[in-house]
This record gives C-alpha cells, sequence and structure tokens, in this order.
C-alpha cells in the first residue's frame, strides 16, 4: 500500500507540474487518465490481496497477480517521474505497464477455486477497469 501511495504521491506531482498554462482540453482528459490509472491500479492491488490464497494453486496465482500489479506500478512510477522531470514518458515504461496489467490478467484468470469466486470476480473487475484506463492513457496522453 505504501508503494501505491508513493506512486499517487508521484503522479498527482506529475500532473499539477506536466500540463503546461493554460491547460488544454486535451491535456486535462489526460491527466484525468493518469489519476484513473493510479487509483485503479491501486484498487486492483487491495482486491487481489483480499482473495483467499489457502489453496496453494490459488496462492501461487495471487502471487504472480501481485508481482506483475508490482510492476505495473514500478512503469507507471517511472512514467511519473519522467513527467515532473519535464520528459517524455519512456516507451518502454509504458510497455512495462501494459506487460504487467496483462501478466495479472493471466496469473487471475487461471484461478480454478471455486471457494474463491467472489473475490476473484472483483479482483477481475477492477483489473479490467486498470486496463481500460491504461487505454485511456495511451489513448489521450499523446
Amino acid at each position: 500500500m505504501a508503494r501505491f501511495s508513493m506512486i499517487l504521491a508521484l503522479l498527482a506531482a506529475s500532473v499539477a507540474f506536466a500540463a503546461p498554462a493554460p491547460i488544454r482540453r486535451a491535456d486535462l482528459a489526460c491527466s484525468i487518465d493518469r489519476a484513473k490509472i493510479l487509483i485503479s491500479l491501486a484498487t486492483t492491488g487491495i482486491d487481489v490481496k483480499k482473495i483467499d490464497t489457502t489453496n496453494p494453486d490459488t496462492a501461487k496465482a495471487v502471487a504472480a497477480a501481485q508481482q506483475a500489479l508490482a510492476s505495473a506500478g514500478g512503469g507507471v512510477a517511472t512514467i511519473a517521474l519522467s513527467l515532473i522531470s519535464g520528459g517524455a514518458p519512456p516507451a518502454d515504461a509504458r510497455t512495462q505497464v501494459q506487460t504487467g496489467l496483462n501478466d495479472a490478467q493471466t496469473a487471475l484468470t487461471g484461478i480454478n477455486d471455486d471457494t474463491v469466486a467472489d473475490s476473484l470476480a472483483t479482483a477481475q473487475s477492477s483489473l479490467a477497469a486498470s486496463i481500460q484506463d491504461g487505454d485511456d492513457v495511451v489513448k489521450d496522453c499523446v
């Protein structure tokens, strides 16, 4: 959770400093999208953590999903630091976010434990929102 707080602080700073004045409509949409990906990524991490890991196969999948989300968060942090310093977001950091989200999706899709169906569905829904928010960043932050 502390990592997500740090990433949220970095993104907030990048939103505050990255857009030139006056703010254009496209810049505003981009800033909103960046904030949304942070929030949805943090929510996804929280939801994945709520999945019961008593079953060893489920525990492996949850650990893989958490590792993938941490990687995606690292990509977001790299992007935020780049924006704060006035640079362009590195393409490899965008790829890192996308790969992390896709790997988390693969890990969660592999869970076949009926006892965690509700928490799994919640985590998958949060992850779908994160993926959509990431797509929106790519679309709006040209």
